[in-house]
């Protein structure tokens, strides 16, 4: 996805585009969006860009990556620097993955330790962090607060690492490139985002690269690349 100032200058069939190419919107650098599924109406509406973007595309191969992602870079038709996402078509459920990407993804991960400030501003409801860790000390203090971090995918576990003796190491690891990626809840997807449009195509391979090999090759069935504004294009496993 792209900012929300780059949204806002969408005509209606570009952000109709969006929609229709993008069904799970994350949240947006500035604030959370909530974006509904598109309507049949609407998505019988497309741009005469997404029409051109599309015929560059053949929806029954599945590229090489080399070939996938010079390809995308050529059909994405965003006015903006688009964001890069991966999905992928999970074989079967797997825990949290931790991810060190060799080059930037775009979006500076914000990482929060709990503490009683911090807590106090989560009682307010106000998020000002992407991952929270906290020590197993401080973990009765966070649970009453389960119910509105939990279907956020922000309260701490265990078995992603969020939960460590440790949290300021992990802080650092986090802030570094590394980046958690998990799974839907009720479905076997995943989304990670893995950098920019202007980023060289060896760096994109790289970041998709490390992806794969930490949330291992055995468990995904398919791979689909797409930018904020383009069609999705399969890769080759």
């Amino acid at each position: 996805m792209g900012s929300m100032k780059d949204l806002v200058n969408l005509d209606l069939n570009e952000l109709s585009d969006v929609v229709a190419e993008n069904p799970v919107v994350e949240a947006l650098e500035t604030e959370e969006v909530v974006v509904a599924a598109p309507s049949r109406a609407q998505e019988k509406v497309r741009s005469k860009k997404y029409v051109a973007a599309r015929s560059r595309v053949d929806r029954t191969r599945a590229y090489p990556l080399d070939e996938a992602l010079s390809l995308l870079k050529q059909a994405s038709y965003s006015r903006f620097d688009g964001t890069i996402t991966a999905h992928i078509n999970l074989i079967r459920e797997i825990p949290p993955s931790e991810v060190t990407f060799p080059h930037s993804v775009g979006k500076e991960t914000r990482v929060a330790i709990v503490s009683d400030e911090v807590l106090e501003k989560i009682a307010q409801e106000i998020i000002e962090f992407d991952v929270l860790l906290a020590t197993p000390a401080m973990m009765p203090k966070l649970a009453k607060y389960a119910r509105f971090l939990g279907p956020r995918g922000l309260m701490p576990n265990p078995k992603n690492g969020t939960v460590t003796n440790d949290p300021e190491a992990k802080m650092a690891s986090l802030q570094a490139g590394s980046v958690i990626v998990k799974a839907e809840k009720k479905a076997l997807l995943m989304h990670a985002r893995v950098g920019k449009i202007s980023q060289s195509e060896t760096d994109l391979a790289e970041n998709i690269q490390a992806l794969l090999k930490a949330v291992n090759l055995q468990n995904v069935a398919k791979l689909t690349l797409a930018a904020t504004m383009s069609p999705g294009i399969k890769v080759q496993l």
